[in-house]
Order: C-alpha cells, then structure tokens, then sequence
C-alpha cells in the first residue's frame, strides 16, 4: 500500500482546509518546493498535490509552482484542482507531472473521460469525492446528483484504472477514515482505490493496509503529517 503525503497548494502557500472549506484553511508553509523536498527526503516517491485555487476557479492557477516542486525536489507528482481540458492535461504532463487527476469535469462528462484514458491511458486518476453519498464537484462547492457507486461504475466502464476515494466529511478533521463507506466502494469495484481523509494515527494506516486484498491500494495523508501526529517514515515502513 503506497502512502503519499499531500500538498495543497492555495495562494503559492502549503494549507489545509477543513472539510474543504476555503474560509477554514490553515497555512503550514509558505514554501511548496521546500516540503516537497522534506517529503521526499523522509522516503516518499509519489506526492499528492492538489491546486486548490485551480479547483475553485476551474483552471489551473498554480501549475508553475508544481513544476518548480518537481524540479526542486526530483519526487513524482499526482496533480488534480481545475484541470478540465485537454490542453490543461497535455501542459501538466510537459510540465512533468506524473499523474493527472481528473474530478468535475470527468464527473460532468462521460465521453471526456472515456476519450483522455483513450489518449493518456494510466496517467489519468479519478477522484471520486463524496458528500452526504453524492460525488462532489467545483472544489467541492457543489454536489452532483451521481451517487459514489453510480460513478465508479461509470468510470469502469470508460475504461479508468485508479481512483482516489475522498470522505469530505472527514477530509482535514483527523477524525479517522470512514471505513465502512471505505469497504463499500471497495466491494463495489475492480478499480485500484486510494483512501484518502481523516487518517490520524499509524493505527489507522495499519487498518488501511489490512484492506489491501479488498483491493486498497493506497492512502494520502495530510494535516496528520503537518502537525506531527503522524511520522511520515514509519507510515512508510507501515506501507
């Protein structure tokens, strides 16, 4: 199971939000490149970066940055916040990110996501970002009327290969992953799942790595990581 810490990036700063609230962020660093590196230094090889600017704007904002983050520190880079082109898509890949994740635009339109996996095959992630049972959308702002199942489904069938699971509700709150709603998008998929809000303790990734034969394959970490209540090497030997 592969641990990726998290970098949100919002006004060129690293932050966290609460529940994806833009009015409750909370800055840890001015310096995205720098954590990065720290990251990177700790052991890890993939980083989970999200432009939460781009998100709310709906175009990547801070795309320069990331590819500075990329340069400066050498780690591989799964970006999502806004990219909802085609052009957008191509740039963050020249740019040199490894992985492009795909949430609003993919849940609004079918045929766009079948057509980048057609033209990008497994550099495209989907992130399926749930509140109240509904998938999320516009830097979560807005919910859809597709409920979680409904659109793993759909992503299946357009081909995809990996998600990114997101409980909104637990999302920066360190109030541990919401296992059941967890082990039922598991049950439900072949997709290669990340887990992703509310971890907290190396106790609850030792409860994530137990869920690997149910097809989890990954955990990101945020907040937990800032506040030290997580040490990022010994999730890493945990994973």
């Amino acid at each position: 199971m592969k641990i990726i810490p998290a970098i949100d990036i919002m006004d060129r700063r690293v932050v966290r939000l609460e529940q994806g609230r833009f009015d409750k962020d909370k800055v840890y660093s001015e310096n995205p490149i720098l954590i990065a590196k720290k990251w990177k230094e700790c052991g890890a090889d993939l980083l989970h970066v999200v432009d939460l600017d781009g998100a709310r704007l709906g175009k990547p904002i801070n795309l320069d940055v990331v590819e500075e983050m990329i340069k400066g520190s050498g780690v591989d880079i799964e970006l999502g916040g806004g990219l909802r082109k085609e052009t957008e898509i191509e740039a963050a890949l020249k740019a040199g990110i490894k992985f492009v994740v795909l949430g609003t635009s993919a849940v609004r339109d079918a045929e766009f996501s079948k057509a980048m996996i057609g033209k990008f095959g497994e550099k495209i992630i989907f992130a399926v970002d749930v509140k109240d049972k509904r998938v999320a959308i516009e830097g979560w702002e807005e919910v859809s009327q597709k409920s979680a199942e409904e659109y793993v489904k759909e992503l299946e069938s357009c081909g995809a290969k990996r998600i990114i699971y997101t409980d909104i509700s637990r999302d920066g709150m360190m109030s541990g992953p919401n296992l059941e709603s967890l082990k039922e998008i598991l049950s439900s998929t072949t997709l290669e799942v990340t887990a992703s809000g509310g971890v907290s303790s190396i106790e609850h990734i030792k409860v994530l790595k137990g869920m690997e034969g149910e097809g989890l394959t990954g955990v990101i970490i945020g907040r937990a990581l800032y506040e030290g209540k997580i040490d990022l090497k010994e999730a890493l030997n945990v994973g």
